[in-house]
């Protein structure tokens, strides 16, 4: 074996064992969110469309459909499910009236803002025994991940 080809198994290796991780720290952020939502009168899918309006404002059925990747029929009953809780209500679009967008109400992002705060609690805690450094570079490093993989 070369050094080459040596390296880029260790390389395959750290890339492996980076995925891994992220794939459970993902699932146990998941968990700990569902955990935090238990304590709430909405679900998960609910969730995460409040988080989808409140990150990027007002969006019809089929914005809010694509960014979720659900049907826009599956959308619809659960922004209907959310009207009736006060969450979201659906306005006319000024521009055009034929246009029906998403709007998140006061008890809606009351929640998601819990929520969020709550996760974020629980992430500090966990990240106690880390320098500030390393908190710095992790934030850094995982940004400029994202970054890399945005699909917008």
């Amino acid at each position: 074996m070369t050094v080459k080809e040596s390296n880029e198994t260790k390389d395959h290796q750290v890339v492996a064992d980076i995925e891994k991780s992220l794939r459970y720290i993902s699932g146990i952020i998941k968990q700990k969110g569902r955990e935090i939502l238990n304590n709430y009168t909405i679900t998960t899918p609910q969730f995460l469309a409040l988080q989808w309006l409140l990150e990027h404002g007002d969006m019809t059925i089929g914005e809010l459909s694509n960014k979720m990747f659900l049907a826009c029929s599956t959308t619809t009953d659960l922004v209907d499910r959310m009207e009736k809780n006060n969450l979201v209500m659906r306005v006319k679009d000024p521009k055009d009236r034929r246009v029906v967008r998403i709007h998140l109400l006061e008890e809606g992002e009351r929640i998601i803002e819990e929520v969020i705060k709550k996760r974020q609690d629980y992430l500090h805690e966990i990240m106690e025994n880390f320098t500030n450094e390393e908190v710095i570079n992790l934030e850094k490093n995982l940004k400029k991940l994202h970054q890399e993989m945005r699909v917008e």
